[in-house]
């Protein structure tokens, strides 16, 4: 272990002792909800990864330390903070190595979690290929972290502001697993179906574990995506999210937002266009795919090469 990865005390001593741990990202409180929700989820979704039978480790980067796992008042002051970077593989390092703080996305809460020995991740739904990237070239460091680190990913599917056909093809281009979980659809994060088929399907999170540790028997590199679909209940229909996010896009379009800012400017304006209701199916996904990661863990734990030694 480094001096620049500190792992929480109730992290370490569930690793230590072989438990279920599941990685959660830290861009969801920073940039993906308003306070004080950003708090109130982020204590949620660990509290039920707790219930569940695994220890939540929520990774972040505070004043040049990989954090893997935070306390009470670490979240706290993180929901709260201003300027915080948003971190991938290519600014991770640099970060570290300046003493800043910034907040995990989907890939370097991977990495993170790759460091630490956790192999599932919790999120709610990862990047992916951008509308016009056929111009832009903007596509995710999600899909690329996919196919390096062996961390399988719950997730609601890609975000649905993105080209998701375009998402899917890179994905098997690079080898990524896409595993959709009690449906056929890949689904849509706030929709349950993308109008796309998934190409695998597993129901079982034990088949899900099984999968991810025939993939490290074989050498292979690079973890599974696994697609849960969000709560019935909670779901915003593809019919109806579909001509919101047209706007927020065209809005964006028109102030002239672009990179990094697009996607916390989309998630904000769908916000204000469903009058929150995009926000209230965020958290119901979040906290689905936990239950779900949780369940994926213990069946990892299980396995006698994850036994401690």
């Amino acid at each position: 272990m480094t001096a620049s990865l500190t792992l929480s005390p109730v992290v370490e001593k569930a690793l230590a002792e072989g438990r279920p741990v599941v990685a959660l990202e830290s861009t969801i409180i920073t940039h993906g909800m308003p306070y004080p929700q950003n708090l109130e989820t982020a204590r949620q979704v660990e509290k039920e990864l707790r219930d569940n039978g695994a220890e939540p480790a929520t990774i972040a980067v505070l004043n040049g330390t990989l954090h893997v796992g935070l306390t009470d008042p670490q979240l706290e002051q993180l929901s709260q903070a201003k300027g915080v970077a948003k971190l991938s593989r290519a600014d991770m390092a640099v970060c570290m190595s300046q003493g800043g703080t910034g907040a995990t996305t989907v890939a370097a809460t991977m990495i993170g979690a790759a460091k630490a020995g956790i192999e599932v991740f919790a999120t709610g739904g990862i990047g992916g290929v951008h509308q016009g990237a056929e111009m832009s070239f903007d596509v995710s460091a999600d899909l690329a972290e996919l196919a390096l680190t062996p961390v399988s990913v719950v997730c609601a599917g890609a975000k649905a502001i993105l080209d998701l056909a375009k998402t899917l093809e890179v994905l098997e281009t690079r080898g990524v697993p896409v595993i959709a979980v009690g449906q056929d659809a890949f689904p849509a994060f706030w929709s349950r179906n993308s109008g796309l088929r998934a190409p695998l399907r597993i129901d079982d999170p034990a088949d899900i574990a099984a999968a991810h540790m025939a993939r490290r028997a074989l050498g292979l590199p690079g973890g599974q995506l696994i697609a849960n679909p969000i709560p019935v209940e909670a779901e915003i229909p593809r019919s109806e999210i579909q001509p919101v996010i047209a706007q927020a896009m065209a809005d964006a379009k028109q102030h002239g937002i672009i990179g990094k800012a697009v996607t916390p400017y989309l998630l904000q304006r769908i916000f204000e266009l469903t009058k929150g209701r995009s926000l209230d199916a965020n958290i119901a996904l979040v906290l689905n795919n936990a239950r779900l990661a949780a369940k994926i863990a213990q069946e990892m734990s299980k396995r006698p090469e994850n036994a401690p030694s």
